[in-house]
């Protein structure tokens, strides 16, 4: 039975983004999995109030049941849950190739839980007792991650970056990137003024487990800032003790 699920999970996905076609009234579809019920129904209320469509469900199982039937743009999960906790949902929906947003939301504080949930595909992770305003933030800033990524194009002024070709266009003027810069650079524009550690870029692009260092990093961006040196659209800052983010000098 599961694996008739995340079958026509991955076919429902694929179908979907080739024919969903969203219109200004549209809502998008939230699936609250939450197996306690007080919260799951405060969590439902208040994104319903912000015009969000909540949909609720008590587990895993059963939010791969709904998700069988309806469309879903992002999961707000509980991860501690009867029947398939939000580890082996995530997990399920990463294997079946689903790239959704999810948003863990848990008791569990400590590292080791915090390190599970984003390698098992968890996109963000609050910690319980949760502040409701900060959750739809936290929600609105992942689904315009998710439109960012599925359209796969980043503008900002004159200048178009194209994730499939890995070209910079500025003035109608293509630069080819090597891969590394590329990805580089479309990490810190996809996620203006937040600071990246080098840490941060070095898993994130290079891997996890790469050899590479800091001085590596170090090297991309300096490059990237002699290749854009001319460019007024952004910026590229170095935070003291911190590491670099990406500034838009154009609304």
């Amino acid at each position: 039975m599961k694996s008739h699920v995340l079958f026509t999970l991955t076919c429902l996905f694929r179908d979907t983004i080739e024919n969903k076609k969203r219109g200004e009234a549209d809502m998008f579809n939230i699936l609250v999995v939450e197996d306690n019920a007080d919260m799951r129904e405060l969590f439902c209320t208040v994104l319903a109030d912000h015009g969000y469509n909540s949909i609720p469900a008590a587990d895993g199982a059963e939010a791969l049941d709904i998700m069988d039937r309806q469309y879903i743009d992002l999961i707000v999960a509980d991860i501690m849950m009867p029947n398939m906790d939000g580890y082996q949902l995530t997990k399920a929906l990463r294997d079946a190739n689903y790239t959704l947003p999810v948003l863990m939301v848990t008791a569990k504080d400590q590292f080791i839980d915090l390190q599970q949930g984003f390698r098992t595909g968890a996109d963000d992770y609050m910690i319980k007792p949760v502040n409701v305003n900060e959750l739809v933030l936290r929600v609105e800033a992942l689904l315009r991650r998710a439109r960012i990524s599925s359209e796969k194009k980043i503008t900002i002024g004159s200048t178009v970056l194209d994730y499939d070709a890995l070209t910079v266009t500025i003035h109608g003027k293509e630069t080819l990137l090597p891969q590394k810069e590329f990805y580089l650079l479309y990490k810190l524009l996809s996620y203006p003024n937040k600071i990246f550690t080098r840490q941060q870029l070095m898993d994130e692009i290079w891997g996890m487990f790469s050899e590479t260092d800091e001085r590596t990093v170090n090297t991309h961006i300096n490059r990237l800032r002699d290749k854009f040196s001319d460019c007024s659209d952004f910026e590229i800052v170095t935070v003291r003790g911190l590491g670099y983010k990406a500034v838009k000098n154009v609304e």
